[in-house]
């Protein structure tokens, strides 16, 4: 008997943001949708690429078969093939009497989401990219194969130069990343800050059963300096933290984490001189045309990283300059 597999909970509507860089990976993932291909969904962790994921299978023809979800780097190293591919009846210790499909027969005619795929063994990466390329299965302990019809979609935090040979082989990588697809980190589209912090307020006071919590203005100016190492993730857990612990129906500066308040900007330590105000004004015109603050970055001749420690250090704002440019 087949078990219950979970279906896709996410749409292309969940995903929150208007920023363009965010727009080009929805088109691209909306392209996905209209077809089989391999997907190789790329980006930092907690960027939300399973949603992309869920997103993609929920839009296509696959939308009622069912989506499973794999985190590769969770599979113990001894079973992960008997986890992906099933097993036959008594083929190992401890395996079961009657045998068991894997994840591929439970993900048949739906899609398979396969995360951190990079950290899959190469034994297991060579039967991978044989299912990939035959599209059938063998259990272990089995010698027919079965035919399945499976849609994978991949995902890594690893760049191309990080992941290929040293973690993933080279062959395998190019078979997943027919269409591949790059999910920005928050600190590249923090235009969208604004609208996923309303969406998270909305989200953490229904799943609390609380009345509407807003922020300060002081917090959100904390919350934009931010750089958000954790990504979309870590400002959801934030938010529901605060509407969690908060007493009244607004979350002051006090509220915040410890690391948050440590990180706003000391007035004394701005600096007011002639060469500061004339590096400032140029921040804030290019950043006023830039599309995100890696085009600004690269506009100036600087790192991002450079962009961000210079704006902390003339006092100024992302958020504010992201909604000059989202005014454009």
């Amino acid at each position: 008997m087949r078990p219950t597999t979970p279906a896709a909970r996410y749409a292309f509507d969940h995903i929150v943001g208007r920023s363009p860089v965010l727009l080009d990976a929805i088109r691209i993932a909306r392209t996905a949708s209209t077809n089989d291909l391999p997907v190789l969904l790329r980006g930092e962790s907690g960027v939300g690429k399973e949603v992309f994921a869920q997103a993609i299978h929920a839009a296509s023809a696959r939308a009622r078969a069912p989506f499973v979800a794999v985190n590769c780097a969770a599979l113990p190293g001894e079973l992960v093939e008997s986890e992906l591919f099933g097993y036959a009846p008594g083929a190992f210790t401890g395996a079961r009497r009657d045998g068991a499909i894997g994840k591929f027969e439970a993900a048949d005619r739906g899609t398979l989401f396969l995360d951190e795929i990079g950290e899959l063994p190469r034994d297991a990466q060579a039967a991978l990219l044989r299912v990939l390329q035959e599209g059938e299965v063998t259990r272990v302990g089995e010698a027919q194969p079965r035919r399945i019809d499976v849609r994978v979609i991949a995902a890594t935090q690893r760049a191309p130069v990080a992941i290929i040979g040293p973690a993933l082989r080279a062959d395998l990588y190019y078979r997943l990343a027919v269409l591949p697809c790059d999910v920005p980190p928050l600190r590249d589209r923090m235009s969208d800050l604004p609208l996923l912090v309303e969406r998270f307020l909305a989200d953490a006071c229904s799943e609390l059963r609380r009345a509407p919590v807003g922020l300060a203005p002081e917090v959100h100016s904390m919350l934009a300096r931010h750089t958000w190492p954790g990504n979309v993730r870590e400002l959801r857990n934030l938010i529901r933290r605060l509407v969690a612990l908060s007493a009244g129906d607004c979350v002051g500066v006090a509220d915040l984490p410890a690391e948050l308040r440590s990180a706003a900007i000391d007035p004394a330590a701005v600096d007011d001189s002639p060469a500061a105000d004339e590096e400032t004004a140029r921040i804030l015109a290019v950043l006023a045309s830039a599309r995100n603050a890696s085009d600004a970055a690269r506009v100036l001749g600087i790192a991002r990283s450079t962009l961000y420690r210079r704006m902390k250090r003339h006092g100024v704002e992302i958020q504010h300059t992201a909604q000059l440019a989202a005014r454009r």
